[in-house]
């Protein structure tokens, strides 16, 4: 999943990105709202991380104009982060179109289930806990599974299977997996998307579960079960 971090306060920013890479997060910066809403013009995120004052443009403003001009017509989820506490500024931030709220300082630890729980309502599940066929992923342990063998996944890998299970059955393209599991800098142009589902697909072989990563000639990817491949 592909997250844009937008806040002025450079040290945090920085934190944030580095803790959510480690959870397996692709994460872009930005540091104020004209910013967040160039690199928004042309990347489909799945969630922004929104300080709600910094200079120029406001996260207002910014969360007013992402829902207005969805990327691809679906608008990320927002989760506002600011040092306002009153009642009147959740609401009004809120009433902009932020998904939640979420006030400084906070813990990392509550930052992660807030974008867990927020990142989940697309995929239409109500807990830390993914499963298709065999396959089992504990998004807040991050843990991964295959049939009860345990998967000893890469970050990358991780959140190469965390996408797919949030789609399972679907086809989804080179391009959007490059879009959604890897951040900007990474090149189009090197096959760095085939060679992580190659190396996905070997430790689901590998443990010989119930777990597929089929190729769909000149479309995609997608997770399937071995009884489906068969």
């Amino acid at each position: 999943m592909r997250i844009l971090v937008v806040d002025d306060e450079a040290d945090l920013v920085e934190a944030l990105a580095r803790g959510l890479r480690r959870e397996g997060y692709a994460v872009d910066t930005a540091a104020d709202g004209d910013e967040a809403l160039d690199k928004a013009s042309f990347t489909d995120y799945d969630l922004v991380c929104l300080d709600l004052t910094m200079p120029g443009i406001d996260g207002l403003e910014v969360c007013a104009r992402l829902r207005a001009n969805p990327v691809e017509g679906v608008a990320p989820r927002i989760l506002m982060l600011t040092a306002r506490d009153t009642v009147d500024d959740r609401i009004r931030g809120l009433d902009a179109g932020a998904d939640d709220y979420l006030v400084k300082p906070f813990s990392f630890d509550e930052l992660g289930a807030r974008i867990r729980s927020l990142l989940r309502r697309d995929a239409g599940r109500s807990g830390a806990l993914l499963a298709f066929g065999g396959l089992l992923l504990d998004t807040a342990r991050h843990h991964a599974a295959c049939d009860g063998a345990t998967l000893d996944l890469t970050p990358k890998e991780f959140a190469l299977l965390r996408y797919f299970m949030s789609r399972p059955g679907e086809v989804v393209s080179q391009e959007e997996l490059l879009e959604h599991v890897w951040d900007e800098h990474a090149d189009p142009f090197t096959q760095t998307v085939r060679v992580t589902v190659g190396t996905l697909r070997k430790k689901l072989a590998a443990v010989g579960g119930d777990g597929t990563i089929e190729t769909v000639v000149g479309r995609g990817y997608r997770l399937g079960t071995g009884s489906e491949a068969g």
